[in-house]
């Protein structure tokens, strides 16, 4: 992996500053920060909102969430999610990517690091499963940039 600790990982601004938030934040104190990131997830647009079916289910979480990163015409990126309120630290990594990822070009999405999940300190307060939830959720975002760049390269 190199000698780069997952801290000095140079992220987009949003990204960085979250993640600073975190690594800032006690550990104990962590899991409620992230609770309150889940509060903070923006609500679908409309278009998604009226037709789940747009979105797609992020399988590697336990619970329903539902994802998709869209390219507008001018290269930026939005990333919508929805998660169930009862899943809040799973709603915290979808807000946290809500966040995080909308207002990127699609260039800065593909080169987030695959580890960008494990760069919060949370890997002692949430479990590698909802961890790899998120992983789950920010390779969906990925793909479904890729798909979009490609179609638009016909």
């Amino acid at each position: 992996m190199g000698g780069m600790s997952t801290s000095t990982i140079p992220l987009p601004e949003a990204l960085a500053e979250l993640r600073d938030a975190f690594l800032d934040t006690p550990e104990k104190e962590r899991l409620q920060l992230l609770l309150e990131v889940s509060r903070e997830l923006p609500p679908l647009p409309a278009r998604y909102a009226d037709a789940p079916e747009r979105l797609e289910r992020v399988q590697e979480c336990q619970s329903p969430v539902y994802a998709i990163a869209e390219v507008s015409d001018d290269g930026l990126v939005a990333f919508h999610a929805s998660a169930p309120e009862e899943a809040p630290t799973t709603r915290g990594f979808a807000s946290i990517l809500a966040q995080g990822l909308t207002g990127l070009t699609a260039q800065q999405v593909l080169d987030l690091p695959d580890e960008l999940p494990l760069m919060f300190g949370l890997t002692r307060s949430v479990s590698l499963l909802r961890l790899n939830g998120m992983a789950g959720m920010l390779t969906r975002a990925k793909r479904q940039v890729r798909e979009q760049l490609a179609a638009r390269t016909v």
